[in-house]
């Protein structure tokens, strides 16, 4: 009786331990832009994407080294057929330094891709994700760095260094959530994030309107110029993800600079 009362002990360890591992894995794989749709307008099922990494020192970091993954892209067609880019400079953060930027402020971002330029106003009145945004942007964290995720008809998301959606730059912001009436749109810049409080480098592009989408996502801003690249980019072939989703890019398609102009 003894045995087996210690076989059923270790039998339901080992459950608990499985369970465990489970539970991990799944947050690993399915956290940030964690969108739980209906099948209403778009049938599509996108899973919780990205997780979060963590950061060392403030600024450029040797010991932040580029992923296998983003070296894997770096062998991979540039989208667009336009030319590779220098590589991203590894950096980690454990904050952002405020940028002196006001709510009446008028604040563009002029991204350079691989298929052309997008022109982004952000919106000033949400002051920890604009400052934190133009302050990576300064800091050429987001050069160099590639999509890691398009999804036709709905998203094409980055910034993160790593290209695999588990990655940040080292740091976390507060929310700055949108009225419940928000609608994500095409053309809106918001950033991705993990839950409460959770909200890093990752930003995601709507390439279509998405009125199931919950306004639990900080906006960053809305496209005023370049909406044709969106256009490009949604064409640009998938396969399958790690999580079974059809949005993992098969050319790399990059960040090449972000130039941020203030005025007033």
């Amino acid at each position: 009786m003894g045995n087996q009362k210690r076989q059923r002990q270790k039998a339901a360890k080992a459950a608990r331990l499985q369970a465990e591992q489970k539970r991990q894995s799944r947050k690993e794989n399915f956290k940030r832009l964690g969108i739980g749709l209906g099948m209403a307008v778009v049938l599509v099922t996108v899973l919780v994407v990205c997780n979060l990494g963590g950061g060392q020192d403030e600024g450029e970091d040797a010991s932040v080294e580029l992923s296998d993954t983003y070296q894997e892209y770096r062998e991979r067609p540039t989208a667009c057929q336009a030319d590779q880019p220098a590589q991203l400079r590894p950096m980690s953060f454990e904050g952002f330094e405020p940028q002196g930027i006001l709510p009446a402020d008028v604040v563009t971002a002029r991204v350079k891709t691989s298929c052309g330029e997008v022109v982004i106003e952000l919106e000033t009145t949400n002051p920890e994700t604009v400052n934190s945004f133009v302050f990576l942007a300064r800091q050429g964290f987001y050069d160099g760095m590639v999509f890691h995720r398009i999804l036709e008809g709905f998203v094409v998301q980055g910034g993160d260094p790593s290209a695999t959606g588990r990655e940040d730059a080292g740091y976390e912001i507060a929310d700055e959530f949108p009225p419940e009436e928000f609608q994500y749109n095409r053309g809106v810049v918001a950033m991705a994030n993990a839950g409460k409080n959770t909200t890093g480098s990752q930003f995601f592009w709507m390439l279509d309107d998405a009125p199931f989408l919950n306004p639990q996502y900080n906006v960053l801003g809305r496209i005023t110029e370049g909406l044709d690249v969106l256009d490009l980019i949604a064409q640009i072939p998938t396969s399958l993800s790690p999580t079974g989703e059809q949005s993992l890019p098969r050319e790399a398609l990059y960040i090449e600079s972000v130039e941020i102009t203030v005025g007033s």
